[in-house]
């Protein structure tokens, strides 16, 4: 599978702006979607500028529905508006952000693991099937952009399980906090994504059996080792650090 097609495809290049059959809502939401890929997979690295005439010949769109995405990425912290230099991706999220995030995740990710497995319709749950199959799909994938559309699909299948909950304060709140987009940004291993689905299964499993304390456990697991591995990260790099100070 072609590793640009992953994400979203690109788009044709159409004089004047919006391919036809494309709404300018539509087309930035493709933008947007396309973009968080780039940045999750490192294509578009921590801190460096992104400008918005090269983002819209690279993906072959107008300026307008990269501005209207990138407006959008700048009001959710995404990216960081440069006074007449476009705008720059923010640098890797610190420990202490790190473990803010986690802090809160624990907090209200079990309950609405908890509340979906008691609400959830049939519906949401055969969603959240698929999306594990889309997702397995993925795992073995190669490159930068597949290890991007990965971590698409693991943050849909984390807003599926918040929807379905019925508690659009959770839904929100998590979507705000762009967990996935911070964590797959620190690294880029296939061992991430092989040992999130099995996780991710048991999540899924637990909700579709209808068994809320086993669903709120195996979410509580899910992301405490997720943590886990994301932790080792930072003592990698502090070691290194030290390492180089030493030196």
């Amino acid at each position: 599978m072609d590793d640009e097609a992953v994400i979203a495809g690109r788009h044709e290049a159409m004089p004047g702006g919006t391919p036809p059959g494309r709404s300018r809502g539509r087309l930035a939401d493709e933008v947007y979607d396309a973009l968080l890929g780039q940045m999750m997979s490192l294509r578009i690295e921590p801190d460096s500028r992104v400008t918005i005439d090269v983002l819209a010949r690279e993906l072959g769109v107008s300026q307008t529905p990269i501005r209207d995405a990138l407006n959008r990425m700048e009001a959710e912290g995404l990216v960081v508006r440069v006074p007449h230099a476009g705008y720059r991706i923010p640098p890797q999220i610190t420990r202490h952000r790190f473990e803010d995030m986690l802090e809160v995740r624990l907090l209200l990710e079990p309950a609405a693991a908890r509340r979906s497995a008691e609400r959830a319709s049939p519906q949401q749950v055969a969603d959240m099937r698929r999306m594990l199959e889309d997702m397995a799909e993925l795992e073995g994938g190669k490159g930068a952009m597949a290890y991007g559309a990965f971590g698409l699909r693991d943050a849909a299948l984390h807003d599926l399980v918040a929807a379905s909950a019925e508690n659009q304060v959770i839904r929100e709140t998590l979507a705000r906090l762009h967990t996935h987009v911070h964590l797959f940004r620190l690294h880029r291993d296939a061992q991430v994504t092989h040992l999130a689905m099995a996780e991710h299964e048991e999540v899924v499993a637990a909700i579709a059996a209808r068994d809320p304390d086993a669903a709120a456990y195996a979410m509580r697991r899910h992301i405490l080792r997720s943590g886990e591995r994301f932790q080792r990260l930072f003592d990698e790099a502090e070691a290194a650090e030290g390492m180089a100070e030493e030196a």
